[in-house]
């Protein structure tokens, strides 16, 4: 190459150099002025299911705690139905701008396996937020059952393998998912009986038309404390402060096996990092607060707060392990 032909090459790399901190400049620049602005109208939360449920309680527990501090409203906004898809799909129609959130559970990572076609994607279609709890799945019998304990379970399906049934929230449910990986672990095979709801299933257990229910930790308590439910076994690493008779499945003999149900807060692909990051600061903040830890507490919920690295790689983690399980046992939603 002679110094004619350099000069033209050298002209356009000190263009590009120009365009490239122009446009770190005015990303900056952009960041810093939705930093200086935020909050300047209200922030909404959406959640995949109906208000009432533990989900919701959480989202506007955390959500009245943030509105304290950011001194703007935050509106609780329910849209429930295809396994929270229809919510995760209106979050990532919504402007990417800071001021819409939505509150997940396991979904995010098990729902692209579950439906055909995938109705999203996790990794290209949102970003994580927070992590705010883990609320421990539960596998549970009538106080009356033969079913005492894990181990009289494992015993009774070994004998009769597919006859002992258990009800759940519904095909693909992280109920159902937990006890198929559980039943993996130990080796069993158990038949599965979906329900639409965690209170149906569990009242034709205490009914006496099915012998097991694997549901979240809060929707079991007030049937445990009324005597009429026993936990054989939470499907946690620690034991449930609400539950506190009831063994981990580690102390049932299987150590290294976790399954809760957890959530979190996600924001739309292309929310600015700065957004991002101060949502996640002002959620973990909330999150410190012990009447926000209190109330968390009392449904059955281990307040696990991170930010939305940690976040990003539990999704990931999560998206493969049900994957996984999902085609090989070729699980599909109700």
């Amino acid at each position: 190459m002679n110094s004619s032909d350099a000069r033209p090459a050298t002209a356009c790399a000190a263009v590009l150099r120009a365009l490239l901190l122009a446009t770190a400049v005015t990303i900056g620049s952009a960041s810093a002025a939705w930093a200086q602005t935020f909050p300047a109208k209200p922030v909404k939360i959406l959640v995949g299911f109906a208000a009432g449920g533990a989900m919701d309680i959480v989202a506007r527990t955390v959500g009245q705690k943030v509105s304290a501090s950011i001194g703007q409203p935050v509106v609780v906004e329910n849209k429930p139905g295809a396994g929270s898809n229809i919510a995760i799909r209106a979050l990532i129609d919504s402007p990417p701008d800071g001021y819409t959130v939505m509150l997940v559970a396991n979904g995010l990572a098990a729902n692209p396996a579950l439906y055909d076609p995938a109705p999203f994607d996790p990794e290209r279609d949102v970003v994580p937020v927070a992590l705010v709890a883990r609320l421990p799945v539960v596998i549970a019998a009538s106080a009356t059952s033969d079913l005492s304990s894990l181990a009289k379970l494992v015993a009774a399906a070994k004998a009769k393998p597919g006859a002992v049934n258990y009800a759940t929230p519904g095909n693909g449910s992280t109920p159902h998912l937990a006890v198929e990986l559980f039943a993996r672990a130990a080796g069993i095979s158990l038949s599965h009986v979906p329900y639409k709801g965690g209170a149906p299933a569990i009242n034709d257990v205490l009914g006496g038309q099915l012998p097991l229910v694997a549901v979240n930790a809060v929707e079991v308590l007030p049937h445990v404390k009324a005597g009429r439910l026993r936990v054989l076994a939470a499907l946690s690493a620690e034991r449930v402060a609400t539950l506190p008779d009831a063994p981990t499945i580690a102390e049932s003999g299987y150590p290294g096996f976790e399954a809760s149900v957890w959530h979190a807060f996600i924001a739309p692909r292309g929310t600015p990092a700065a957004a991002v990051e101060q949502l996640s600061a002002e959620i973990r903040k909330a999150l410190a607060s012990p009447d926000v830890k209190e109330r968390l507490a009392a449904l059955g919920a281990e307040v696990s707060p991170s930010g939305p690295e940690a976040l990003g790689a539990m999704v990931r983690a999560e998206r493969e392990r049900y994957g996984r399980l999902i085609r090989e046992a070729k699980i599909r939603a109700n």
